[in-house]
């Protein structure tokens, strides 16, 4: 089978013991670093660990479990200066010799999105890759960094702001100004006095 990720660890699942956990560390570095950025969409990817042990469940199921760690570089999304982030997560995978089969027309999503079918295969170095690309802040920043507000005007007229288009915008300050009326109507009620003198 030829290689296409940058990380390749591939663990028949024949050849798993069936009693005791399949231990794995991987810890990328130099140019294979490199190439994961660029599979993950990154600038840089500084650090990456991928360290757990995959564990027979029952008669013919496995569990992946392992703990990703990673420094990536990300452009900002207002400035495209580097954002540095660290990434600390738990990954779990189950994987089900007899998958459940969605039944009808309507797929339902099942409650434990980390299961899937057993394959013959298993990699750690796949399942690494995967986690980290969805692991990435999908909107990168630095702190500083704050989106303007947009006004789009045409020649002679006078720019429409992002408050003004709002629908309800002007809607609470005219409930305002009624309650205060109202209030003030209340106020000034007839007490049931007579203010005529006899």
């Amino acid at each position: 089978m030829p290689q296409q990720l940058p990380v390749f660890h591939p663990l028949r699942v024949a050849d798993l013991p069936a009693r005791k956990p399949t231990r794995f560390k991987l810890r990328p570095e130099g140019e294979t670093l490199g190439l994961i950025a660029q599979l993950v969409g990154a600038d840089a990817v500084r650090k990456l660990s991928f360290e757990g042990a995959l564990r027979p469940e029952g008669k013919r199921d496995f569990v992946l479990e392992a703990r990703l760690g990673a420094t990536v570089v990300q452009p900002c999304v207002v400035t495209l200066a580097p954002v540095t982030t660290r990434i600390e997560e738990e990954v779990v995978r189950r994987y089900l010799a007899e998958m459940p089969e969605p039944n009808g027309d309507e797929v339902e999503m099942p409650e434990d999105d980390s299961a899937e079918p057993l394959p013959e295969v298993i990699d750690p170095g796949a399942v690494m890759l995967e986690a980290l690309a969805l692991a990435l802040p999908l909107y990168p920043r630095v702190p500083e960094a704050e989106l303007g507000e947009a006004s789009f005007a045409a020649p002679g007229t006078a720019p429409l702001t992002d408050e003004a288009v709002k629908p309800f915008a002007g809607l609470a300050g005219l409930r305002d100004k009624l309650a205060g009326k109202e209030d003030g109507k209340d106020d000034g009620s007839d007490d049931g006095s007579d203010d005529e003198t006899p």
